[in-house]
């Protein structure tokens, strides 16, 4: 485990990303997009477990622009107030710019043969812009906010995608779940698994919005998709 420096693509500045890497020869690599609380534990943690399975994983640290190095726990009140604060502050657009970069970061500096992407409610949402506006190989997103209002950009999707959806996600409602469906259950590169009854965070490492069983089934079916075509 180390962290990688990576330089922003509009020359303002550089921003690092957490690295775990395989013991043996790299079957690929795989970018972890955090969630609104920065490079936490549980970020790391899953990092590490894709380095387990063979793939080199960087999470980038996306916030940098407002304050690098942000880590903040979501069962603590005052600290997820403060996540939500920084989401508000967060510029997407170049969140996406600095998840290309990574992307690049990983194909280049760590040898990758191709590169899968993987995010989690915010990072739900940046990983689905990443299939629509960067070449990631593969992408997987996790009850990600706001894809409702993406789902005009879904004819630029050319690589496979999974999304994974909490049933009962406070973030996400039925309307908006139905939305996705209506719009993407018949595109040819992507595919929809609900968790009825789940909540959002659902597949968290850690900490009390964790559901166990879910969280296996969705990782279990993400190991399976990452092994399909990243490598």
């Amino acid at each position: 485990m180390s962290n990688l420096g990576i330089d922003a693509s509009d020359g303002s500045g550089s921003f690092t990303a957490y690295v775990a890497e395989p013991e043996g020869p790299a079957r690929g690599a795989i970018v972890v997009i955090q969630e609104i609380f920065g490079v936490n534990p549980g970020i790391r943690k899953k990092c590490d477990a894709w380095a387990a399975k063979g793939y080199v994983a960087l999470a980038p640290d996306l916030f940098w622009r407002l304050e690098p190095g942000i880590e903040l726990d979501p069962d603590v009140p005052a600290q997820l107030q403060q996540a939500f604060d920084w989401m508000n502050r967060f510029d997407q657009g170049k969140g996406i710019e600095d998840l290309e970069a990574a992307i690049k970061a990983a194909r280049g500096k760590l040898g990758s043969r191709s590169v899968g992407v993987v995010g989690y409610c915010l990072g739900g949402r940046l990983a689905f812009m990443c299939a629509t506006r960067t070449d990631s190989d593969a992408t997987v997103c996790y009850y990600g906010v706001g894809i409702d209002n993406l789902l005009g950009e879904k004819h630029a999707i050319a690589n496979p995608v999974l999304l994974h959806v909490a049933g009962a996600d406070h973030f996400v409602t039925p309307d908006i779940q139905a939305k996705m469906h209506e719009a993407l259950d018949d595109h040819p590169k992507v595919t929809i698994f609900d968790y009825p009854g789940e909540d959002h965070g659902f597949a968290a490492e850690m900490g009390a919005r964790r559901s166990e069983k879910a969280a296996e089934l969705a990782d279990a079916r993400t190991a399976a998709f990452f092994a399909e075509h990243i490598g």
